[in-house]
Formats: C-alpha cells, sequence, structure tokens
C-alpha cells in the first residue's frame, strides 16, 4: 500500500513536467517561426515596395520567374496582390497565434482572422493562377505539389471560418493551427532549403541551374503533399490528448528539432537570401 502512495505522486510530477516540456517546446518554436515570418516579411515589403516606387518592376524577375510581363497587365496585377497579400499574411499570421493577443484584444483578434482567412484563400487561388500561367522554377511535381498545397489552403481556410461562426472554438482553433502551417508552405519550402544548403555548405541532392533533383522532389513533397508541418501539429495535438509522459517527451523532442532546424534556415534565408536582395 505504502508503494501505492508513493507511487502516484511521482507518476503525477512526471506527467506534469511533460506537460510543461511539451508547452514549453511549443511556445519556443512559436517565437522562433514569428520571428523568420516577420524577417520575411519585412524582406517582401522593402523589396517590393522599393521596386514599385523606383518602378523597376523587371526586378521581380529575379525573385519570381516571369513575376512580370510587360504589357501583361493583368497577369502583373495577379502577382503584385499575390505579393501585398502575402505580406499581410506573414505579418498577422503569427499574431493570431498568441494568447496574449486573443485574451486582451478579442475584437482585434476576430476581425484579423477574418482578414487572415479571407486572404489565404485568394492568396492560395492566386498562387495556382501564377503556376499555371507564369511557370515557375522547378519540374512538374514541384507545380503539381505546390498546387494540392493550395487546395489543403483553402479547404482549411473554410474549415477555420465555419467552426469559427458556429462558435466551436476548439476545431476553430485546431483548424486556425493547420491554415496557418499550410499557408506557410513555401514559407517552410525556403526555410528548409536554407537549412539543407547550411548544413552541407552549398547544394546537396539537387542541380541548382535547374532546381530539380531528388532533394527538392522530396522537400515538394513533405512540405506541399505530406506536409511534415502539419504532421508535426497532429503529434502535438495527440500528444495533448493522451496526456502521456512518454508521448508527451518524444512530441517535445521532435518540435525542438524541427525548431532548430527552421532556425538555421531563417538564419541561412536572413544572411544568404534576404538581404543580398535588398
Amino acid at each position: 500500500m505504502q508503494t501505492n502512495v508513493t507511487t502516484f505522486p511521482v507518476q503525477s510530477a512526471r506527467h506534469a513536467l511533460a506537460a510543461k516540456f511539451l508547452t514549453y517546446s511549443a511556445a519556443v518554436w512559436l517565437v522562433v517561426a514569428s520571428i523568420g515570418q516577420w524577417l520575411f516579411g519585412i524582406y517582401i515589403f522593402l523589396f517590393y515596395g522599393k521596386t514599385a516606387v523606383e518602378g523597376n518592376f523587371e526586378r521581380w524577375n529575379k525573385v519570381l520567374p516571369h513575376g512580370y510581363v510587360a504589357g501583361d497587365w493583368k497577369g502583373n496585377l495577379v502577382v503584385g496582390a499575390h505579393v501585398l497579400l502575402a505580406i499581410i499574411i506573414v505579418f498577422g499570421g503569427p499574431l493570431q497565434l498568441i494568447p496574449a493577443v486573443r485574451q486582451r484584444f478579442p475584437v482585434f483578434h476576430r476581425w484579423l482572422g477574418r482578414l487572415y482567412v479571407v486572404i489565404a484563400f485568394l492568396v492560395s487561388l492566386a498562387g495556382v493562377i501564377m503556376i499555371w500561367t507564369r511557370g515557375g522554377v522547378g519540374d512538374m511535381l514541384q507545380h503539381v505539389s505546390i498546387s494540392i498545397q493550395g487546395v489543403y489552403i483553402m479547404v482549411f481556410a473554410f474549415l477555420t471560418f465555419q467552426y469559427a461562426k458556429k462558435r466551436q472554438f476548439a476545431l476553430h482553433r485546431a483548424w486556425a493551427l493547420r491554415l496557418f502551417m499550410v499557408v506557410n508552405g513555401v514559407w517552410f519550402f525556403r526555410v528548409g532549403l536554407m537549412s539543407w544548403l547550411v548544413i552541407n555548405g552549398g547544394p546537396a541532392g539537387f542541380d541548382p541551374e535547374t532546381f530539380t533533383g531528388p532533394f527538392l522532389t522530396a522537400l515538394s513533397v513533405f512540405t506541399y503533399v505530406v506536409p511534415l508541418s502539419l504532421l508535426v501539429l497532429e503529434l502535438y495535438f495527440y500528444a495533448q490528448r493522451k496526456q502521456q509522459s512518454i508521448l508527451s517527451f518524444f512530441a517535445s523532442g521532435v518540435i525542438v528539432l524541427f525548431t532548430v532546424i527552421m532556425g538555421i534556415g531563417i538564419i541561412g534565408a536572413t544572411m544568404g537570401m534576404w538581404l543580398p536582395r535588398l
């Protein structure tokens, strides 16, 4: 009997510690992701804002293949709208996930959430149109993969809005997090690529000239078609529901690993891609 009395407090303490690890690892991930998102947003604003003010729209083509085509005002308008709305997405997304913002500024949270869902839908639609009308880097598999992600975004955006409208806030929060993960697929792709380049000291597993190869194929599939970010999120949800210490520690470890990889990619992208283009 004495053994049982002493065992339960130990198990309870272990479960509490595991739950804290899970919460803190997710919080650190959010901080790192938010910093990376906002750095990317600043880059987009400065690069495209500067070119627009200067009237040097041809510079878009250094970042987006066929991003600007002289005389094609409709296509150029789609690209410009896509970029402008993307700025709102990368700045607004992390704000929606910060608990303090939701609690202290509920009206702001609701209106920003509505704007985010609508913009996510429009940006994904514009992105798919751009891929199949303007083309892009990479091969057909990469184009199909990113188009599949566009479908994810539109479906998740609809579900996020529907559950908020029905005031089923637990489901709304879950689908909002899923939407955040797929909306940022292109960002995850760039960060993942830069992390790979930093770790390997340069291109490995793909041809930088054609932007094709087995690594980019795998990265496209696991970023867009079967998003690893989404799988990690589902693991986090599952660990929260089960409240098992081993599972929570495992999920925390996976989140920490992806946070480190993401952090390396953010530093690499900032120093190797975003700052040099400004």
